[in-house]
């Protein structure tokens, strides 16, 4: 539509890229990216996944120009050409709490200690591996501490022998009837032990 074509010439136009000089190749990418903007908007998560797609599209275009682009600064910018699609996801994801990597979320706690009871002889380390690998999210030795202490997950150790715990409490034979209390015997009468009523007199 004409409507559509003006607005993305506008668009080019405001960023300082000469839509004439384009390539087929980047025209076709651009228009395609112009028409993502225009449904996902322009919150910070949208921006974020269209910048680092055109970052790394491969297409010449300079970094001040997809930064002009997006409304980005031009430091911005090349902070993001040197991260990963994981990175720049955990950073979109975590913009909130101010860090480029992850935290620990307490619903975390449950598999955590699993993990440590199943694996008594593993390290911080291991554990910090298993984290990322489960989780998808990457943390500090300082913030495992943090978070197994929260929870007292750093006082968690391996189950106790089997053989042990046989030991401290032997089976009880199923087929074992508990012995009959017996009834305190009641003393006969006219003894000395028996019980008295008074008689009329």
């Amino acid at each position: 539509m004409a409507v559509t074509t003006d607005a993305f010439a506008a668009w080019l136009a405001d960023a300082h890229i000469p839509e004439q000089r384009l390539t087929p190749a980047q025209d076709s990418v651009l228009r395609a990216a112009f028409h993502f903007r225009q449904q996902q908007g322009d919150d910070y998560y949208a921006t974020r996944l269209l910048s680092h797609f055109l970052l790394h599209s491969g297409l010449g275009l300079k970094v001040a120009q997809i930064a002009r682009l997006l409304h980005l600064s031009r430091p911005t910018a090349s902070r993001q050409q040197g991260l990963s699609a994981k990175q720049a996801v955990q950073q979109a994801h975590h913009r909130m709490d101010g860090r480029p990597y992850g935290k620990l979320l307490a619903r975390y706690a449950g598999p955590i200690a699993q993990f440590l009871l199943t694996h008594t002889d593993a390290t911080r380390a291991d554990l910090i591996d298993f984290i990322d690998r489960t989780f998808d999210v990457r943390v500090s030795r300082v913030a495992v501490y943090k978070f197994l202490k929260k929870y007292g997950l750093d006082r968690v150790s391996g189950p106790e022998p089997t053989t042990a715990r046989a030991a401290a409490t032997p089976p009880r034979p199923r087929d074992a009837v508990p012995a009959a209390v017996p009834a305190a015997a009641s003393a006969p009468p006219f003894c000395s032990g028996a019980r008295t009523t008074r008689a009329p007199s």
